[in-house]
C-alpha cells in the first residue's frame, strides 16, 4: 500500500467529473492506497478525483468517530444518489481544502445505488454522518467543492485561504500535489 499526496484547492482534477469504472478497470490497489492515504491524514472519506484519478471510487471510514465506531468501512464504486430527505446544517471539511472549515446544509438521509469491485448493483441508505460523508464525496467525483455550497459572502470570507492553498503557502501535514502540479 502506498500514501498518495492528495491533491489541493485549484487543482483541476478537483473539478472534473469522474469517469465511471468498467470491467476493465482494476480499482482493488487505488482503493487500498486511498484507505491508507484518507488514514494517514486523519479524514473519514476521500474520493478518487482527490488522489487525481478520474474514476468514480469513493472510500469512507467514520469508524474513528464514537458514535460510528461500529460502521464499517465502505468502498462505493460508481456510486448515484437515487433518493435524498430532510436536510440539517453541519460544519464541514476537506482534505483537498485544508484550515477551511464551515457550515454546509445537506440531506439528513440519502439512498444510493452502487457497485462493488465485481460491478455487481447495490442500494444503501445512510443518515447522519455517514450521509454526510457520501454526499459530500460524491459532490467531488462530479467535479463540486463544499465550499460551492456556501453563500457568496461565506465564500468571500475565505478567499485569503483558498488563495494560500492554491499558491501552496500554507503547511499541511500530509503529502499534497499543489494547484499546478501534475499527479503521476
Amino acid at each position: 500500500m502506498a500514501i498518495l499526496p492528495i491533491v489541493t484547492y485549484g487543482h483541476p482534477a478537483l473539478r472534473q467529473k469522474a469517469k465511471p469504472v468498467t470491467r476493465d478497470d482494476d480499482v482493488r490497489e487505488l482503493v487500498e492506497n486511498m484507505f491508507e492515504t484518507m488514514k494517514n491524514a486523519q479524514g473519514i472519506g476521500l474520493a478518487a478525483n482527490q488522489v487525481g484519478v478520474l474514476k468514480r471510487v469513493i472510500v469512507i471510514d467514520v469508524s474513528e468517530l464514537e458514535a460510528y465506531k461500529d460502521e464499517k468501512p465502505l468502498v462505493l464504486i460508481n456510486p448515484e444518489v437515487i433518493e435524498m430527505e430532510g436536510e440539517w446544517d453541519m460544519e464541514e471539511g476537506c482534505l483537498s481544502i485544508p484550515v477551511v472549515r464551515d457550515v454546509v446544509n445537506r440531506s439528513e438521509k440519502v439512498r444510493i445505488r452502487y457497485n462493488d469491485f465485481d460491478l455487481n448493483e447495490h442500494e444503501l441508505e445512510a443518515e447522519g454522518i455517514p450521509g454526510r460523508v457520501i454526499l459530500h464525496e460524491i459532490d467531488h467525483l462530479n467535479g463540486v467543492l463544499f465550499i460551492d455550497h456556501l453563500s457568496p459572502g461565506r465564500r468571500k470570507f475565505h478567499k485569503g485561504t483558498l488563495l494560500e492553498i492554491k499558491r501552496g503557502e500554507l503547511e499541511i501535514p500530509y503529502p499534497v500535489l499543489g494547484s499546478q502540479e501534475e499527479v503521476s
